[in-house]
Protein backbone atom coordinates (compact mmCIF):
# COMPACT_ATOMS: atom_id res chain seq x y z
CA UNK A 1 0.00 0.00 0.00
CA UNK A 2 1.34 3.45 -0.81
CA UNK A 3 1.24 6.31 1.67
CA UNK A 4 -0.85 8.42 -0.69
CA UNK A 5 -4.31 9.26 0.58
CA UNK A 6 -7.45 9.55 -1.50
CA UNK A 7 -7.99 13.22 -2.40
CA UNK A 8 -11.01 14.99 -0.91
CA UNK A 9 -14.01 15.62 -3.15
CA UNK A 10 -16.69 18.27 -3.29
CA UNK A 11 -19.73 16.12 -2.41
CA UNK A 12 -22.30 18.91 -2.45
CA UNK A 13 -25.72 17.97 -3.92
CA UNK A 14 -25.30 20.15 -7.02
CA UNK A 15 -22.01 18.46 -7.91
CA UNK A 16 -23.38 14.96 -7.31
CA UNK A 17 -26.49 15.71 -9.37
CA UNK A 18 -24.30 16.94 -12.24
CA UNK A 19 -22.17 13.81 -11.95
CA UNK A 20 -25.22 11.57 -12.30
CA UNK A 21 -25.93 13.17 -15.70
CA UNK A 22 -22.37 13.73 -16.88
CA UNK A 23 -21.44 12.16 -20.22
CA UNK A 24 -17.72 12.14 -19.45
CA UNK A 25 -16.57 8.55 -19.95
CA UNK A 26 -15.34 8.00 -16.34
CA UNK A 27 -18.83 8.84 -15.04
CA UNK A 28 -20.45 6.56 -17.60
CA UNK A 29 -18.24 3.68 -16.43
CA UNK A 30 -18.80 4.53 -12.77
CA UNK A 31 -22.59 4.40 -13.22
CA UNK A 32 -22.22 0.83 -14.56
CA UNK A 33 -20.40 -0.14 -11.36
CA UNK A 34 -23.07 1.60 -9.28
CA UNK A 35 -25.73 -0.53 -10.94
CA UNK A 36 -23.60 -3.66 -10.45
CA UNK A 37 -23.43 -3.28 -6.67
CA UNK A 38 -27.12 -2.57 -6.09
CA UNK A 39 -28.22 -4.49 -3.01
CA UNK A 40 -24.67 -5.14 -1.85
CA UNK A 41 -23.60 -4.25 1.71
CA UNK A 42 -22.25 -0.71 1.73
CA UNK A 43 -19.24 -1.68 3.80
CA UNK A 44 -17.99 -4.13 1.16
CA UNK A 45 -15.22 -2.40 -0.84
CA UNK A 46 -15.50 -2.03 -4.58
CA UNK A 47 -12.32 -3.48 -6.10
CA UNK A 48 -10.76 -1.82 -9.13
CA UNK A 49 -7.91 -3.79 -10.70
CA UNK A 50 -5.22 -3.12 -13.26
CA UNK A 51 -2.81 -5.69 -14.65
CA UNK A 52 0.85 -5.33 -15.51
CA UNK A 53 3.12 -7.80 -17.32
CA UNK A 54 6.70 -7.08 -16.16
CA UNK A 55 8.33 -8.66 -19.23
CA UNK A 56 9.85 -5.25 -19.91
CA UNK A 57 10.18 -1.85 -18.32
CA UNK A 58 6.87 -0.09 -17.67
CA UNK A 59 5.74 2.04 -20.58
CA UNK A 60 3.17 4.79 -20.78
CA UNK A 61 0.37 2.35 -21.60
CA UNK A 62 0.95 0.70 -18.24
CA UNK A 63 0.72 4.05 -16.50
CA UNK A 64 -2.39 4.83 -18.54
CA UNK A 65 -4.33 1.89 -17.13
CA UNK A 66 -3.72 3.09 -13.58
CA UNK A 67 -4.46 6.72 -14.43
CA UNK A 68 -7.69 5.90 -16.26
CA UNK A 69 -8.84 3.44 -13.62
CA UNK A 70 -8.20 6.09 -10.98
CA UNK A 71 -10.40 8.47 -12.97
CA UNK A 72 -13.25 5.94 -12.92
CA UNK A 73 -12.67 5.31 -9.23
CA UNK A 74 -12.86 9.05 -8.49
CA UNK A 75 -16.07 9.35 -10.51
CA UNK A 76 -17.54 6.43 -8.55
CA UNK A 77 -16.58 8.05 -5.24
CA UNK A 78 -18.44 11.21 -6.24
CA UNK A 79 -21.53 9.34 -7.42
CA UNK A 80 -21.76 7.46 -4.10
CA UNK A 81 -20.94 10.42 -1.89
CA UNK A 82 -17.72 8.56 -1.00
CA UNK A 83 -19.80 6.36 1.31
CA UNK A 84 -18.70 3.05 -0.23
CA UNK A 85 -15.04 2.05 0.29
CA UNK A 86 -12.94 1.47 -2.81
CA UNK A 87 -9.62 -0.25 -3.47
CA UNK A 88 -7.29 -0.07 -6.46
CA UNK A 89 -5.13 -3.18 -6.90
CA UNK A 90 -2.22 -3.02 -9.33
CA UNK A 91 -1.50 -6.67 -10.09
CA UNK A 92 1.80 -7.78 -11.62
CA UNK A 93 1.85 -11.06 -13.58
CA UNK A 94 5.43 -11.60 -12.50
CA UNK A 95 5.17 -15.38 -12.29
CA UNK A 96 4.88 -15.62 -16.07
CA UNK A 97 7.78 -17.35 -17.77
CA UNK A 98 10.29 -15.24 -19.69
CA UNK A 99 9.52 -16.55 -23.17
CA UNK A 100 12.02 -14.32 -24.97
CA UNK A 101 14.81 -11.97 -24.01
CA UNK A 102 13.66 -8.34 -24.20
CA UNK A 103 15.49 -6.04 -26.62
CA UNK A 104 15.99 -3.46 -23.86
CA UNK A 105 18.23 -5.43 -21.46
CA UNK A 106 21.93 -4.48 -21.17
CA UNK A 107 23.33 -8.05 -21.29
CA UNK A 108 21.04 -10.43 -23.22
CA UNK A 109 23.41 -13.39 -22.95
CA UNK A 110 23.26 -13.23 -19.17
CA UNK A 111 19.56 -14.04 -19.35
CA UNK A 112 19.68 -16.81 -21.93
CA UNK A 113 20.10 -19.66 -19.38
CA UNK A 114 16.99 -18.38 -17.59
CA UNK A 115 14.53 -18.48 -20.48
CA UNK A 116 11.10 -19.80 -19.46
CA UNK A 117 11.72 -19.27 -15.76
CA UNK A 118 9.23 -17.08 -13.86
CA UNK A 119 10.20 -13.42 -14.19
CA UNK A 120 10.82 -13.29 -10.45
CA UNK A 121 13.33 -16.16 -10.79
CA UNK A 122 15.32 -14.45 -13.58
CA UNK A 123 18.38 -12.47 -12.36
CA UNK A 124 18.20 -8.69 -12.48
CA UNK A 125 20.33 -7.56 -15.44
CA UNK A 126 19.97 -3.87 -14.61
CA UNK A 127 21.49 -3.77 -11.12
CA UNK A 128 20.05 -1.49 -8.50
CA UNK A 129 16.63 -2.21 -6.99
CA UNK A 130 15.27 -5.76 -7.01
CA UNK A 131 16.94 -9.16 -6.85
CA UNK A 132 15.20 -10.40 -10.03
CA UNK A 133 14.14 -9.16 -13.43
CA UNK A 134 10.51 -9.11 -12.34
CA UNK A 135 11.25 -7.42 -9.01
CA UNK A 136 13.25 -4.69 -10.75
CA UNK A 137 10.47 -3.94 -13.21
CA UNK A 138 7.88 -4.04 -10.43
CA UNK A 139 9.96 -1.50 -8.50
CA UNK A 140 10.14 0.73 -11.57
CA UNK A 141 6.36 0.64 -11.94
CA UNK A 142 5.79 1.44 -8.28
CA UNK A 143 8.26 4.31 -8.39
CA UNK A 144 6.43 5.87 -11.31
CA UNK A 145 3.03 5.38 -9.71
CA UNK A 146 4.26 6.82 -6.42
CA UNK A 147 5.69 9.83 -8.25
CA UNK A 148 2.22 10.60 -9.56
CA UNK A 149 0.66 10.21 -6.12
CA UNK A 150 -1.73 7.39 -6.98
CA UNK A 151 -3.44 5.64 -4.07
CA UNK A 152 -3.14 1.93 -4.81
CA UNK A 153 -2.14 -1.47 -3.50
CA UNK A 154 0.53 -3.44 -5.30
CA UNK A 155 0.16 -7.20 -5.73
CA UNK A 156 2.67 -9.73 -7.05
CA UNK A 157 1.40 -12.92 -8.72
CA UNK A 158 4.43 -14.76 -7.34
CA UNK A 159 3.59 -13.65 -3.81
CA UNK A 160 -0.11 -14.46 -4.19
CA UNK A 161 0.51 -17.92 -5.64
CA UNK A 162 3.20 -18.86 -3.12
CA UNK A 163 1.34 -17.46 -0.11
CA UNK A 164 -1.76 -19.49 -0.93
CA UNK A 165 -3.96 -16.52 -1.77
CA UNK A 166 -5.26 -18.41 -4.82
CA UNK A 167 -5.27 -21.93 -3.33
CA UNK A 168 -9.02 -22.22 -2.85
CA UNK A 169 -9.78 -21.23 -6.42
CA UNK A 170 -6.94 -23.37 -7.80
CA UNK A 171 -8.46 -26.42 -6.07
CA UNK A 172 -11.75 -25.45 -7.69
CA UNK A 173 -9.94 -25.22 -11.05
CA UNK A 174 -8.79 -28.81 -10.57
CA UNK A 175 -12.38 -29.80 -9.82
CA UNK A 176 -13.64 -27.92 -12.88
CA UNK A 177 -10.70 -28.94 -15.07
CA UNK A 178 -12.84 -30.40 -17.85
CA UNK A 179 -15.19 -27.42 -17.86
CA UNK A 180 -12.20 -25.12 -18.35
CA UNK A 181 -10.83 -27.38 -21.09
CA UNK A 182 -14.22 -27.25 -22.81
CA UNK A 183 -13.94 -23.47 -22.94
CA UNK A 184 -10.32 -23.37 -24.05
CA UNK A 185 -9.96 -26.18 -26.60
CA UNK A 186 -12.33 -24.73 -29.23
CA UNK A 187 -10.14 -21.60 -29.31
CA UNK A 188 -6.98 -23.55 -30.17
CA UNK A 189 -5.57 -25.18 -33.27
CA UNK A 190 -5.48 -28.96 -33.60
CA UNK A 191 -1.80 -29.28 -32.68
CA UNK A 192 -2.12 -27.03 -29.65
CA UNK A 193 -5.23 -28.86 -28.48
CA UNK A 194 -3.23 -32.07 -28.16
CA UNK A 195 -0.81 -30.60 -25.61
CA UNK A 196 -2.83 -27.87 -23.92
CA UNK A 197 -3.38 -27.66 -20.18
CA UNK A 198 -4.65 -24.68 -18.16
CA UNK A 199 -2.14 -25.67 -15.45
CA UNK A 200 1.52 -24.76 -15.99
CA UNK A 201 3.76 -26.57 -13.51
CA UNK A 202 7.02 -25.04 -12.31
CA UNK A 203 9.75 -27.61 -12.90
CA UNK A 204 11.20 -28.79 -9.57
CA UNK A 205 14.54 -29.40 -11.31
CA UNK A 206 15.10 -26.49 -13.73
CA UNK A 207 12.66 -23.96 -12.27
CA UNK A 208 11.15 -23.35 -15.70
CA UNK A 209 7.45 -22.84 -16.42
CA UNK A 210 6.49 -25.98 -18.35
CA UNK A 211 3.98 -26.04 -21.18
CA UNK A 212 3.10 -29.74 -21.01
CA UNK A 213 -0.12 -31.79 -21.10
CA UNK A 214 -1.44 -33.23 -17.85
CA UNK A 215 -1.45 -37.00 -17.46
CA UNK A 216 -3.73 -36.74 -14.45
CA UNK A 217 -5.63 -34.05 -12.57
CA UNK A 218 -6.65 -35.27 -9.12
CA UNK A 219 -9.25 -32.89 -7.78
CA UNK A 220 -9.63 -34.75 -4.49
CA UNK A 221 -5.90 -34.56 -3.76
CA UNK A 222 -5.47 -31.20 -5.47
CA UNK A 223 -2.57 -32.43 -7.62
CA UNK A 224 -1.52 -32.66 -11.24
CA UNK A 225 0.75 -35.26 -12.82
CA UNK A 226 2.81 -34.65 -15.94
CA UNK A 227 5.94 -35.80 -17.72
CA UNK A 228 9.03 -33.96 -16.50
CA UNK A 229 11.95 -32.69 -18.53
CA UNK A 230 13.82 -35.97 -18.12
CA UNK A 231 10.83 -38.10 -19.11
CA UNK A 232 9.85 -39.02 -15.54
CA UNK A 233 6.34 -38.63 -14.11
CA UNK A 234 6.08 -35.77 -11.63
CA UNK A 235 3.14 -35.01 -9.34
CA UNK A 236 2.78 -31.54 -7.83
CA UNK A 237 0.09 -29.84 -5.77
CA UNK A 238 -1.80 -27.12 -7.61
CA UNK A 239 -1.43 -24.95 -4.49
CA UNK A 240 1.43 -23.04 -2.90
CA UNK A 241 3.01 -21.73 -6.10
CA UNK A 242 3.96 -25.13 -7.53
CA UNK A 243 1.87 -24.40 -10.62
CA UNK A 244 0.35 -21.35 -12.24
CA UNK A 245 -2.43 -21.00 -14.75
CA UNK A 246 -2.13 -20.20 -18.43
CA UNK A 247 -2.73 -16.50 -18.97
CA UNK A 248 -6.33 -16.72 -20.23
CA UNK A 249 -7.57 -18.97 -17.40
CA UNK A 250 -5.41 -16.90 -15.01
CA UNK A 251 -7.40 -13.77 -15.88
CA UNK A 252 -10.69 -15.41 -14.97
CA UNK A 253 -9.24 -17.16 -11.90
CA UNK A 254 -7.92 -13.88 -10.50
CA UNK A 255 -11.26 -12.16 -10.98
CA UNK A 256 -13.00 -15.00 -9.14
CA UNK A 257 -10.44 -15.21 -6.34
CA UNK A 258 -10.29 -11.49 -5.65
CA UNK A 259 -13.93 -10.49 -6.40
CA UNK A 260 -12.82 -7.84 -8.88
CA UNK A 261 -15.53 -5.30 -9.78
CA UNK A 262 -13.84 -3.32 -12.57
CA UNK A 263 -10.91 -3.90 -14.90
CA UNK A 264 -9.98 -2.21 -18.13
CA UNK A 265 -7.78 -3.71 -20.80
CA UNK A 266 -6.60 -3.04 -24.34
CA UNK A 267 -8.43 -3.90 -27.52
CA UNK A 268 -6.02 -6.79 -28.08
CA UNK A 269 -7.84 -8.59 -25.23
CA UNK A 270 -11.31 -7.96 -26.65
CA UNK A 271 -11.78 -11.33 -28.35
CA UNK A 272 -10.59 -13.12 -25.21
CA UNK A 273 -12.87 -11.26 -22.81
CA UNK A 274 -15.70 -13.84 -23.12
CA UNK A 275 -13.16 -16.55 -22.23
CA UNK A 276 -12.03 -14.67 -19.13
CA UNK A 277 -15.65 -14.13 -18.13
CA UNK A 278 -16.69 -17.74 -18.62
CA UNK A 279 -13.77 -19.13 -16.64
CA UNK A 280 -14.49 -16.65 -13.84
CA UNK A 281 -18.06 -17.96 -13.76
CA UNK A 282 -16.92 -21.62 -13.82
CA UNK A 283 -14.76 -20.88 -10.79
CA UNK A 284 -17.67 -19.37 -8.90
CA UNK A 285 -17.06 -15.69 -9.55
CA UNK A 286 -18.91 -12.85 -11.20
CA UNK A 287 -16.98 -11.20 -14.06
CA UNK A 288 -16.13 -7.56 -13.45
CA UNK A 289 -17.32 -4.60 -15.45
CA UNK A 290 -15.01 -4.12 -18.44
CA UNK A 291 -13.71 -1.07 -20.23
CA UNK A 292 -11.84 -1.76 -23.47
CA UNK A 293 -9.47 0.95 -24.65
CA UNK A 294 -7.73 1.29 -28.00
CA UNK A 295 -4.04 0.56 -28.29
CA UNK A 296 -1.20 3.04 -28.36
CA UNK A 297 0.87 3.03 -31.54
CA UNK A 298 4.48 4.02 -32.14
CA UNK A 299 5.65 6.46 -34.82
CA UNK A 300 5.29 3.72 -37.46
CA UNK A 301 1.73 2.85 -36.44
CA UNK A 302 2.76 -0.40 -34.72
CA UNK A 303 1.51 -1.56 -31.33
CA UNK A 304 3.73 -0.50 -28.45
CA UNK A 305 5.49 -3.43 -26.80
CA UNK A 306 7.31 -3.52 -23.47
CA UNK A 307 9.75 -6.12 -24.71
CA UNK A 308 10.55 -4.17 -27.92
CA UNK A 309 10.86 -0.90 -26.06
CA UNK A 310 9.21 1.06 -28.90
CA UNK A 311 7.10 4.08 -28.11
CA UNK A 312 7.71 6.31 -25.12
CA UNK A 313 8.66 5.52 -21.57
CA UNK A 314 7.22 7.54 -18.73
CA UNK A 315 10.66 9.00 -17.99
CA UNK A 316 11.01 10.17 -21.58
CA UNK A 317 7.68 11.99 -21.54
CA UNK A 318 8.49 13.64 -18.21
CA UNK A 319 11.82 14.84 -19.60
CA UNK A 320 9.96 17.08 -22.03
CA UNK A 321 6.58 17.78 -20.49
CA UNK A 322 4.52 17.94 -17.33
CA UNK A 323 2.82 14.96 -15.65
CA UNK A 324 -0.53 16.68 -16.21
CA UNK A 325 -0.03 16.69 -19.97
CA UNK A 326 0.57 12.95 -19.87
CA UNK A 327 -2.59 12.42 -17.81
CA UNK A 328 -4.55 14.49 -20.35
CA UNK A 329 -3.28 12.25 -23.13
CA UNK A 330 -4.64 9.27 -21.23
CA UNK A 331 -8.02 10.89 -20.59
CA UNK A 332 -8.75 12.00 -24.14
CA UNK A 333 -10.64 9.57 -26.41
CA UNK A 334 -9.53 6.31 -24.77
CA UNK A 335 -11.44 4.27 -27.36
CA UNK A 336 -9.54 5.83 -30.27
CA UNK A 337 -6.15 4.46 -31.39
CA UNK A 338 -3.51 7.16 -30.87
CA UNK A 339 0.11 7.55 -31.81
CA UNK A 340 2.25 7.78 -28.72
CA UNK A 341 5.48 9.37 -29.75
CA UNK A 342 7.47 12.52 -29.09
CA UNK A 343 5.63 14.72 -31.58
CA UNK A 344 2.35 14.50 -29.63
CA UNK A 345 3.86 16.17 -26.57
CA UNK A 346 3.62 19.92 -27.40
CA UNK A 347 -0.08 19.74 -28.26
CA UNK A 348 -0.83 17.78 -25.07
CA UNK A 349 0.98 20.39 -22.95
CA UNK A 350 -0.93 23.34 -24.39
CA UNK A 351 -4.29 21.57 -24.37
CA UNK A 352 -3.88 20.78 -20.67
CA UNK A 353 -3.05 24.42 -19.90
CA UNK A 354 -6.13 25.57 -21.82
CA UNK A 355 -8.44 23.18 -19.96
CA UNK A 356 -6.98 24.10 -16.56
CA UNK A 357 -7.19 27.85 -17.18
CA UNK A 358 -10.84 27.64 -18.32
CA UNK A 359 -11.91 25.41 -15.43
CA UNK A 360 -12.71 28.06 -12.74
CA UNK A 361 -15.12 29.99 -14.96
CA UNK A 362 -17.13 26.94 -16.03
CA UNK A 363 -20.50 25.87 -14.60
CA UNK A 364 -20.33 22.64 -12.62
CA UNK A 365 -21.70 20.52 -15.49
CA UNK A 366 -18.86 21.65 -17.74
CA UNK A 367 -16.29 21.31 -14.97
CA UNK A 368 -17.12 17.61 -14.62
CA UNK A 369 -16.58 17.18 -18.37
CA UNK A 370 -13.31 19.11 -18.26
CA UNK A 371 -10.31 16.73 -18.34
CA UNK A 372 -8.63 18.83 -15.64
CA UNK A 373 -11.26 17.66 -13.11
CA UNK A 374 -10.42 14.03 -13.81
CA UNK A 375 -6.66 14.61 -13.95
CA UNK A 376 -6.67 16.25 -10.51
CA UNK A 377 -9.47 14.16 -8.96
CA UNK A 378 -11.67 17.22 -8.63
CA UNK A 379 -8.96 19.40 -7.05
CA UNK A 380 -7.84 21.52 -10.00
CA UNK A 381 -5.04 23.93 -9.08
CA UNK A 382 -5.13 27.56 -10.14
CA UNK A 383 -3.25 27.89 -13.42
CA UNK A 384 -1.83 31.11 -14.84
CA UNK A 385 0.39 30.56 -17.83
CA UNK A 386 0.90 33.63 -20.04
CA UNK A 387 3.00 31.85 -22.69
CA UNK A 388 1.89 28.66 -24.51
CA UNK A 389 4.37 25.80 -24.81
CA UNK A 390 4.30 25.97 -28.64
CA UNK A 391 5.23 29.64 -28.40
CA UNK A 392 8.15 28.83 -26.10
CA UNK A 393 9.41 26.27 -28.63
CA UNK A 394 9.38 28.89 -31.38
CA UNK A 395 11.05 31.39 -29.10
CA UNK A 396 13.84 28.91 -28.45
CA UNK A 397 14.10 28.33 -32.19
CA UNK A 398 14.36 32.01 -33.07
CA UNK A 399 16.68 32.99 -30.21
CA UNK A 400 18.85 29.84 -30.19
CA UNK A 401 18.42 29.91 -26.43
CA UNK A 402 20.42 27.31 -24.54
CA UNK A 403 19.56 28.51 -21.04
CA UNK A 404 16.42 29.54 -19.23
CA UNK A 405 17.79 33.05 -18.64
CA UNK A 406 17.65 33.87 -22.35
CA UNK A 407 13.99 32.88 -22.62
CA UNK A 408 13.04 34.63 -19.41
CA UNK A 409 14.49 37.89 -20.77
CA UNK A 410 11.94 37.75 -23.60
CA UNK A 411 9.09 36.65 -21.33
CA UNK A 412 9.71 39.37 -18.76
CA UNK A 413 9.73 42.04 -21.44
CA UNK A 414 6.36 40.89 -22.77
CA UNK A 415 4.83 40.16 -19.36
CA UNK A 416 6.31 42.52 -16.76
CA UNK A 417 6.26 41.11 -13.24
CA UNK A 418 6.21 37.49 -14.41
CA UNK A 419 9.27 35.75 -12.97
CA UNK A 420 10.47 32.20 -12.35
CA UNK A 421 9.73 32.70 -8.65
CA UNK A 422 6.09 33.71 -9.01
CA UNK A 423 5.43 31.44 -12.01
CA UNK A 424 7.28 28.22 -11.18
CA UNK A 425 5.11 26.15 -13.55
CA UNK A 426 6.05 28.43 -16.43
CA UNK A 427 9.69 28.07 -15.41
CA UNK A 428 9.32 24.30 -15.72
CA UNK A 429 7.79 24.77 -19.17
CA UNK A 430 10.78 26.87 -20.19
CA UNK A 431 13.08 24.01 -19.22
CA UNK A 432 10.92 21.48 -21.04
CA UNK A 433 10.90 23.68 -24.16
CA UNK A 434 14.69 23.96 -24.31
CA UNK A 435 15.16 20.20 -23.93
CA UNK A 436 12.41 19.35 -26.44
CA UNK A 437 13.75 21.83 -29.00
CA UNK A 438 17.34 20.56 -28.70
CA UNK A 439 16.36 16.90 -29.06
CA UNK A 440 13.53 16.98 -31.60
CA UNK A 441 12.97 20.32 -33.31
CA UNK A 442 16.53 21.49 -33.95
CA UNK A 443 17.69 18.31 -35.74
CA UNK A 444 14.70 18.49 -38.10
CA UNK A 445 14.92 22.20 -38.97
CA UNK A 446 15.29 22.92 -42.70
CA UNK A 447 15.61 26.51 -43.97
CA UNK A 448 15.62 27.47 -47.62
CA UNK A 449 16.60 30.54 -49.61
CA UNK A 450 13.50 32.62 -50.42
CA UNK A 451 12.38 32.78 -54.04
CA UNK A 452 11.56 36.11 -55.68
CA UNK A 453 7.96 36.26 -54.42
CA UNK A 454 8.99 35.23 -50.90
CA UNK A 455 11.81 37.78 -50.94
CA UNK A 456 9.43 40.59 -51.88
CA UNK A 457 6.98 39.41 -49.22
CA UNK A 458 9.64 39.40 -46.50
CA UNK A 459 10.83 42.88 -47.55
CA UNK A 460 7.25 44.17 -47.37
CA UNK A 461 6.78 42.55 -43.96
CA UNK A 462 10.01 44.12 -42.72
CA UNK A 463 8.86 47.55 -43.84
CA UNK A 464 5.44 47.08 -42.22
CA UNK A 465 6.98 45.97 -38.92
CA UNK A 466 9.30 48.99 -39.02
CA UNK A 467 6.24 51.26 -38.96
CA UNK A 468 4.88 49.68 -35.77
CA UNK A 469 5.71 50.89 -32.27
CA UNK A 470 8.14 48.65 -30.38
CA UNK A 471 5.46 47.77 -27.82
CA UNK A 472 2.74 46.82 -30.33
CA UNK A 473 0.62 43.97 -29.08
CA UNK A 474 0.11 40.62 -30.77
CA UNK A 475 -3.23 41.54 -32.34
CA UNK A 476 -1.84 44.71 -33.92
CA UNK A 477 1.15 42.84 -35.29
CA UNK A 478 -1.07 40.05 -36.61
CA UNK A 479 -3.18 42.58 -38.52
CA UNK A 480 -0.02 44.03 -40.06
CA UNK A 481 1.21 40.59 -41.09
CA UNK A 482 -2.16 39.87 -42.72
CA UNK A 483 -2.15 43.22 -44.55
CA UNK A 484 1.15 42.34 -46.20
CA UNK A 485 -0.16 39.01 -47.51
CA UNK A 486 -3.41 40.44 -48.89
CA UNK A 487 -1.49 42.26 -51.62
CA UNK A 488 0.37 39.12 -52.79
CA UNK A 489 -1.55 36.80 -55.10
CA UNK A 490 0.26 33.64 -53.94
CA UNK A 491 -1.01 34.15 -50.42
CA UNK A 492 -4.58 35.16 -51.23
CA UNK A 493 -7.46 32.82 -50.43
CA UNK A 494 -10.58 33.64 -52.50
CA UNK A 495 -12.70 31.46 -50.18
CA UNK A 496 -12.07 33.97 -47.40
CA UNK A 497 -13.02 37.65 -47.27
CA UNK A 498 -10.68 40.43 -46.19
CA UNK A 499 -11.83 43.59 -44.33
CA UNK A 500 -12.10 45.47 -47.66
CA UNK A 501 -14.16 42.73 -49.27
CA UNK A 502 -11.20 41.36 -51.20
CA UNK A 503 -9.62 37.91 -50.83
CA UNK A 504 -8.57 36.73 -47.42
CA UNK A 505 -5.18 35.32 -46.47
CA UNK A 506 -4.16 31.74 -47.12
CA UNK A 507 -2.48 29.59 -44.47
CA UNK A 508 0.31 29.25 -47.04
CA UNK A 509 1.51 32.69 -45.93
CA UNK A 510 2.11 31.63 -42.36
CA UNK A 511 3.57 28.33 -43.48
CA UNK A 512 6.05 30.25 -45.61
CA UNK A 513 7.00 32.51 -42.69
CA UNK A 514 7.71 29.59 -40.40
CA UNK A 515 9.68 27.75 -43.07
CA UNK A 516 11.73 30.80 -43.99
CA UNK A 517 12.32 32.25 -40.52
CA UNK A 518 12.24 29.21 -38.22
CA UNK A 519 12.98 26.29 -40.51
CA UNK A 520 9.80 24.39 -39.59
CA UNK A 521 6.39 23.66 -41.06
CA UNK A 522 4.10 25.34 -38.54
CA UNK A 523 3.92 27.41 -35.39
CA UNK A 524 1.59 29.40 -33.13
CA UNK A 525 -0.12 32.67 -34.00
CA UNK A 526 2.61 34.68 -35.71
CA UNK A 527 1.64 38.09 -34.33
CA UNK A 528 1.81 36.77 -30.76
CA UNK A 529 5.21 35.24 -31.49
CA UNK A 530 6.58 38.55 -32.79
CA UNK A 531 5.19 40.41 -29.76
CA UNK A 532 7.02 38.01 -27.47
CA UNK A 533 10.24 37.74 -29.47
CA UNK A 534 10.36 41.45 -30.28
CA UNK A 535 9.81 43.49 -33.43
CA UNK A 536 13.48 44.44 -33.74
CA UNK A 537 14.55 40.84 -33.23
CA UNK A 538 12.05 39.63 -35.84
CA UNK A 539 13.33 42.20 -38.36
CA UNK A 540 16.86 40.94 -37.71
CA UNK A 541 15.63 37.40 -38.37
CA UNK A 542 14.08 38.57 -41.67
CA UNK A 543 17.38 40.17 -42.65
CA UNK A 544 19.16 36.85 -42.07
CA UNK A 545 16.60 35.04 -44.20
CA UNK A 546 17.00 37.58 -47.02
CA UNK A 547 20.78 37.31 -46.92
CA UNK A 548 20.67 33.51 -47.08
CA UNK A 549 22.34 33.20 -43.68
CA UNK A 550 19.50 31.15 -42.20
CA UNK A 551 19.51 28.73 -45.13
CA UNK A 552 23.02 27.64 -44.16
CA UNK A 553 21.97 27.05 -40.53
CA UNK A 554 21.29 23.61 -39.09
Amino acid sequence: MTSAALPPLDLSPSVRDAAMASKAWPFEEARKILKRIEGRPKDRPVLFETGYGPSGLPHIGTFGEVARTTMVRTAFRLLTGDEIPTRLLCFSDDMDGMRKIPDTVPDPEMLRPHLHKPLTAVPNPFGGVGDSFGAHNNAMLRRFLDTFGFEYEFASATDYYKAGRFDEVLIRAAEKYQDIMDVMLPTLGEERQATYSPFLPISPTSGRVLYVPMKDVNAREGTVTFEGEEGEDITLPVTGGHVKLQWKPDFGMRWAALDVDFEMFGKDHLTNAPIYDRICEILGGRPPEHFVYELFLDENGEKISKSKGNGLTIDEWLTYASPESLALYMFTKPKTAKKLYFDVIPKAVDEYLTFAQKYPSMPVEQQLANPAWHIHSGNVPETDNPVPFAMLLNLVSASNAETKDVLWAFISRQAPGVTPDNHPDLDKLVGYAIRYFDDFVKPAKVYHVPDDIERAALQALDARLADLPADADGATIQDAVLDVARAIERYQDPKKKGPDGGPGVSVAWFSALYKLLLGQERGPRFGSFVALYGIAETRALIAKALSGELATTR
